[in-house]
């Protein structure tokens, strides 16, 4: 069935644009258009932005039509808006969240490994401004806070540091010659350097050069400052970047 109401047609919008399909009906079950868990936050997300409610991961679970949402909206508390954000003086020392707590003392407990290392290597064909690229890598690193923090003890506890945007100079290492056979060990290896967190930006980009048209572009991120779906608008954004640039 097509939506009835603009609330109903505007969550067929949400559920197209989070599982990537058309056609949303209003009685399509989310999990099984290929939705999870994972999308399931972006849902929500989406949502408590696009319509300003507070609607839990529970209430999807429950009702995961958009028929079903639409009506739990109308009928429960979901409707309640969020108290508005307000800028807040950030303190001279910022404290880590318990997932970096975690990942911070689990890097004290093994030393730098490439345990937590997620790394996103894209092929790149045809000419290859280099100086252009070296750029949009700074640019995306001066856009991202947590691609610039660093986290050194006090009293033997972590904090983070958000090294300012001029000072936080990300190298963009060139392996110039690399053939195709020798490549994946390469990548590999790359992948599985670890970083100093308490020293070392928690992100590395190398470019290999396969030929005068060729390349591989490697960006290893640290999990204390990323994700797997973090991955995508970073490549987004390092590709908006290069066009500016160039």
């Amino acid at each position: 069935r097509a939506p009835r109401t603009p609330r109903e047609e505007i969550l067929c919008e949400l559920f197209a644009e989070v599982l990537g399909v058309t056609d949303i009906g209003i009685d399509d079950s989310f999990f099984s258009l290929g939705g999870h868990s994972l999308l399931a936050t972006r849902l929500i997300s989406r949502i408590r932005t696009t319509l300003d409610v507070e609607l839990t991961i529970r209430a999807l679970f429950e009702t995961p039509t958009v028929a079903g949402l639409a009506e739990h909206l109308q009928t429960s508390n979901a409707h309640t808006t969020r108290p508005k954000l307000t800028t807040q003086t950030r303190p001279e020392t910022v404290p880590v969240s318990f997932a970096q707590r975690r990942l911070w003392f689990l890097g004290q407990l093994e030393g730098p490994s490439g345990t937590y290392n997620i790394p996103l290597a894209l092929r790149l064909r045809g000419q290859l401004d280099v100086d252009a690229l070296r750029l949009a890598v700074g640019d995306v690193v001066g856009r991202h806070e947590s691609l610039r923090t660093l986290f050194p003890q006090t009293d033997g506890q972590p904090r983070q540091h958000v090294v300012e945007g001029d000072a936080a100079v990300l190298p963009l290492t060139v392996t110039e010659s690399v053939t195709e056979d020798e490549l994946p060990e390469a990548l590999a290896r790359e992948a599985r350097t670890g970083f100093d967190l308490a020293r070392d930006l928690p992100l590395r980009v190398r470019l290999f050069v396969l030929g005068p048209m060729e390349y591989v572009l490697l960006a290893v991120v640290h999990h204390i400052a990323a994700d797997g779906w973090s991955m995508t608008p970073f490549a987004r954004d390092l590709s908006t970047a290069y066009q500016a640039r160039t």
